[in-house]
C-alpha cells in the first residue's frame, strides 16, 4: 500500500479500515486490537479508532476486548454481487448443473493469483468444508484457477509464474513451475481443466471458462466430486458437457 499512499487522491483512512475488515478472515471467534495490529502492521491507537467507527456504523461488535464482524458487512459484498450480470445469472445455471449431476457446482473469478468464489450450488454431500461465496483458493492447484490462468495474456501469465511460490497441499500438488506451466498450457489447448487431489485428498474437479460475446474469459465454473464417485472418464463424458452447456447459457446473456 506504500506506493498508493503517495497519491494525493488516495484516502488512507479508508484503505486502513478495509484492511482491518479483511484481517478478520478466518477468525470466526473474533480478534483483539493487539492481534489485528500484529497482522496489519497498524498501530493499536489507529485500530482502536477504526474499530470504534466500524462499530458505530454497525459493521463490527465488541464483547469485552474481542471484536467480531456483524452481518452488516455482507452488504459490501452483496453490492458487488448484485451489480454483476454474470453472477446474477449464474445461480439458476449452477443449480441446474448441480441437480443434473448431483454434485456441487461453483463459479469463481481470478483476483491477485487466487480464485474467489462468487456463486455456488452445493450438493448435500459436499466434500470440501467451508467453501462458500467469498472463499479464496490458490489458482495454480485448482481447476477453475487453471482455466482462468490459461486465459491470461502471455505476459501476465509469465509474471504470475515468475512471482509464484507454490506449496504442496497434498502429495499430488504440482509445485514445480515448469510442471504448473505445462498443466496450464494443456488447459489452454483442451478448453477445460481437471485437477485430481492437488488441493484436497479425495477431491477431483473439472472446470470450463465462461466468456463474454467478445470472447473475454471473465469467470470459470466447475464441478467438484469425490474420486470414489466419479472417475476421469465419467467427468469427461457426463460432467464436461453439462458444464459447457452452462457456460454457453451464460455466454449468451453477456455483453
Amino acid at each position: 500500500m506504500a506506493a498508493q499512499e503517495g497519491n494525493p487522491d488516495f484516502v488512507l483512512s479508508l484503505a486502513r479500515g478495509l484492511r482491518v475488515i479483511e484481517s478478520f478472515e478466518g477468525y470466526f471467534e473474533g480478534r483483539s486490537i493487539s492481534e489485528i495490529s500484529q497482522s496489519t502492521g497498524l498501530s493499536r491507537a489507529s485500530i482502536r479508532r477504526l474499530l470504534l467507527t466500524l462499530e458505530l456504523l454497525g459493521y463490527v461488535e465488541r464483547r469485552r476486548q474481542v471484536y467480531k464482524l456483524k452481518t452488516q458487512v455482507l452488504r459490501l459484498g452483496f453490492s458487488y454481487l448484485s451489480s454483476s450480470s454474470v453472477i446474477e445469472a449464474a445461480g439458476p445455471v449452477l443449480e441446474h448443473i448441480s441437480e443434473q449431476l448431483h454434485e456441487s457446482c461453483s463459479m469463481s473469478m481470478l483476483d491477485s493469483g487466487q480464485i474467489v468464489y462468487v456463486a455456488r450450488s452445493a450438493a448435500s454431500r459436499v466434500l470440501a468444508a467451508g467453501l462458500s461465496v467469498g472463499s479464496r483458493l490458490p489458482a495454480y492447484c485448482t481447476s477453475m484457477g487453471r482455466v482462468l490462468l490459461a486465459a491470461l495474456p502471455e505476459e501476465e501469465l509469465a509474471a504470475y509464474l515468475r512471482d509464484l511460490k507454490p506449496r504442496a497441499f497434498t502429495p499430488k500438488t504440482l509445485t514445480r513451475i515448469p510442471q504448473i506451466k505445462k498443466a496450464i498450457l494443456e488447459v489452454r489447448a483442451n478448453g477445460y481443466a481437471i485437477v485430481d487431489e492437488e488441493l484436497e485428498a479425495g477431491l477431483r474437479s473439472i472446470a470450463v471458462p465462461v466468456s463474454t460475446r467478445d470472447n473475454r474469459v471473465i469467470a470459470a465454473i466447475n464441478v467438484g466430486t469425490h474420486v470414489s464417485r466419479i472417475d476421469r472418464e465419467r467427468l469427461l463424458k457426463r460432467c464436461l458437457p453439462a458444464l459447457r452447456q452452462g457456460a454457453r447459457a451464460l455466454h449468451n446473456i453477456l455483453i
